[in-house]
């Protein structure tokens, strides 16, 4: 039988248990997929913590890359053999062999490897979104983007470095900071010497910026906010320090500022975004524009070890789990 990573309970990377599971044939609209490689993010925290509510027992995992081999009835879209990812809900890409929805799988092109796409897809296409859809980002635009050595932070620096942005990027110490650099951050700060919000405000000649990319939640909302030109935008997609407490709205976007939360399930809801999404993201990808690097690789089994590290943030750039 195949095994996989599911969780009884909420809690610790403890609460992560190694066990065997039945994977039936698929049903109607579904596909089986045997997985090559699996993406770890953060959003598998939330879940695994209760931040995200949950039924037990449930898998966790939203990405993963490998062959399809076998479909239910009514699928068109991929067939045995085909090369796919997906980066989506239902949990339980911590599996060696699952059935998804298969208008959920993208069928990968050449020259992107498992690899690549179990790194890159959810993180990648949740780039795609923010900076083409959440926030148009423009050639000479000044952005901010937190945690910008982290697997969403260095698609980003690429993306913009691109696109003709000046990327701002903080991070928590000076090897993050020269990662990010290394990537396209053309200002990289270490916010644990540096108050941010002073550094762009000098940066930008007091003037902010007219967006910041905060994945970061608690400890930057309100600097984030005070980086901000009027009606700026502060883009909140995540929150690795804790939820953002209760605000005085009418304190917080002084300035006529914009803020929201947007979300890639909501994002990428309709397959014509997904897919379109998806393609922009492959086609940086193999123009050289963006470069994928695995920075760290654990067994599928010690996938507990793999949020330890995370959340202690001992990783940087994309993370997989092998099966």
């Amino acid at each position: 039988m195949p095994s996989a990573i599911r969780i009884h309970r909420n809690g610790g990377p403890e609460v992560l248990q190694w066990e065997e599971v039945s994977v039936g044939d698929p049903g109607p609209n579904e596909a089986r997929v045997r997985h090559h490689s699996i993406g770890l993010n953060y959003i598998d925290v939330y879940f695994r913590s209760g931040l995200y509510p949950v039924s037990f027992p449930v898998g966790l995992g939203m990405e993963a890359a490998g062959i399809v081999d076998a479909v239910g009835a009514g699928v068109t879209n991929v067939k045995p053999g085909d090369r796919v990812a997906y980066a989506s809900p239902p949990n339980g890409a911590y599996s060696e062999l699952r059935n998804m929805p298969a208008d959920r799988l993208v069928n990968l092109p050449e020259g992107v490897s498992f690899e690549q796409a179990a790194a890159v897809l959810l993180k990648g296409l949740t780039v795609q979104y923010l900076i083409k859809r959440t926030y148009k980002v423009q050639r000479g635009d000044t952005v901010l983007v937190h945690a910008a050595a982290g697997g969403v932070g260095l698609i980003a620096c690429q993306w913009l470095n691109a696109i003709g942005a000046t990327v701002i990027g903080t991070a928590g110490s000076d090897e993050k900071a020269a990662l990010a650099r290394a990537h396209g951050c053309h200002h990289a700060i270490n916010y644990k010497r540096e108050n941010f919000a002073d550094r762009v405000k000098e940066i930008t000649g007091g003037a902010g910026v007219p967006v910041v990319y905060d994945s970061v939640g608690k400890d930057t909302f309100q600097g984030s906010l005070d980086c901000l030109r009027a009606f700026g935008m502060l883009v909140c997609f995540g929150n690795s320090s804790g939820p953002v407490p209760p605000i005085d709205i009418a304190k917080a976007c002084r300035g006529s500022l914009y803020l929201t939360r947007p979300s890639i399930m909501v994002y990428m809801a309709k397959r014509e975004d997904l897919i379109a999404g998806a393609k922009d993201l492959f086609d940086v990808m193999l123009c050289g524009s963006v470069k994928i690097e695995v920075n760290q690789r654990y067994p599928l089994s010690d996938a507990a070890q793999a949020h330890r590290d995370l959340e202690a943030r001992k990783t940087t750039g994309s993370t997989i789990l092998v099966p």
